[in-house]
């Protein structure tokens, strides 16, 4: 049995490649997190997480100081008994961000070396549903872009056989987002998916009001409209509209999700691996929402999310923002607009040590033995 020698903790700071701006903030950082465990017998897995923008250092010390002590001679293999273990030893600052991104950082580390050292790749190890799925663009959608750019790069995406593109909504008033997206959906017709994003903007009469004023648009989802932890609004909002009602990003919990499908308050679950605490807790989250009869569409990280999204049954969308292209030799392989879940042994990402070394922010990166 092969135990936990070393834990190499390092962060980078990911710049966005364009202006990511939406109806509560603009996005101009990724902090990111990386975790590399390796074993006995020599064998090593990296995972990672992210912010954007805030706390990364707080995630760090949280790392260092609490967390990856705890693994060291640890069985690597015993993955849930390590997430419980971890969560239990933070549970006076559970539920919440910095905990659950340090959490999913050590997790993803945990499954990856268990997938190379099985030589499996990690949707078949997490499931093996399918080995593709559909793809929908966001990074063209954001809410400063123009009309006419965000017209252009839908009518793009849908050449490439991408399957839908994301705008975002939250203008000052309801008839700019009625004209943006009419825009797009004159342009792209019927047979194309425009998802919309509020960024948890609305309260919950503004957002019923908006959802009336698009519903002639078909819209495949309008996603956060309101503030992450008012379920009751969530609520009242989806039984007044058709439209689905996409959530997750800004939960933290399966026990959060676990109350939002009980009590009808969405219809689509877009759990993210960086911010519900890692693998572990993505599949329970995406195997209750397959028991509730909602497909999952996971928020961000497509590097990582394409493995999961093929894993389970009722993955159904791969959200594509490329992110890590700066400290990876891999890519995400895409074919007439499906995403191909990768066939090399663990999470199917291949790290650039070289460029990874070179932004490493030294006052954070700590060697555990």
């Amino acid at each position: 049995m092969a135990r936990i020698e070393r834990i190499e903790l390092r962060m980078i700071d990911l710049r966005p490649k364009v202006l990511r701006t939406d109806a509560i903030q603009s996005f101009v950082s990724q902090e990111t997190p990386l975790v590399t465990i390796t074993d006995s017998d020599g064998a090593s897995g990296t995972g990672y997480s992210y912010t954007i923008g805030t706390g990364g250092s707080s995630v760090m010390r949280l790392l260092a100081d609490h967390l990856a002590p705890r693994l060291i001679g640890r069985d690597a293999d015993q993955i849930e008994a390590i997430w419980h273990e971890l969560e239990f030893a933070t549970h006076a600052t559970t539920i919440g961000a910095i905990t659950s991104i340090a959490l999913a950082a050590i997790d993803t580390a945990l499954w990856d070396l268990r997938a190379r050292k099985q030589s499996l790749p990690l949707w078949k190890l997490a499931g093996g549903a399918k080995d593709r799925c559909p793809l929908y663009t966001t990074e063209g959608g954001w809410l400063h872009i123009s009309v006419e750019a965000l017209v252009e790069d839908a009518l793009e995406a849908q050449s490439k056989g991408f399957s839908g593109s994301k705008v975002k909504i939250g203008k000052r008033h309801g008839s700019e987002d009625l004209a943006r997206l009419s825009a797009v959906r004159k342009a792209v017709g019927d047979g194309y998916e425009i998802m919309t994003d509020a960024n948890q903007g609305f309260t919950v009469d503004e957002a019923i009001r908006r959802a009336e004023r698009l519903k002639e648009l078909d819209l495949a989802w309008i996603e956060e409209p309101l503030p992450a932890d008012d379920i009751d609004g969530h609520v009242r909002l989806n039984r007044s509209t058709a439209t689905p009602v996409a959530i997750g990003e800004s939960l933290y919990s399966i026990r959060h999700f676990r109350e939002y499908m009980q009590k009808g308050a969405c219809s689509i679950v877009q759990v993210d691996v960086g911010r519900i605490g890692g693998i572990t807790p993505w599949l329970k989250v995406a195997h209750a929402a397959e028991a509730f009869d909602m497909p999952v569409c996971p928020h961000f990280l497509m590097e990582l999310h394409v493995s999961l999204t093929c894993a389970v049954p009722n993955g159904k969308y791969v959200e594509y923002i490329p992110q890590l292209d700066d400290i990876t030799t891999s890519r995400l392989a895409v074919e007439d607009g499906m995403a191909l879940a990768p066939m090399t042994p663990g999470l199917g990402i291949e790290w650039d040590w070289d460029a990874i070394t070179s932004r490493v922010l030294a006052e954070f990166s700590r060697d555990i033995r």
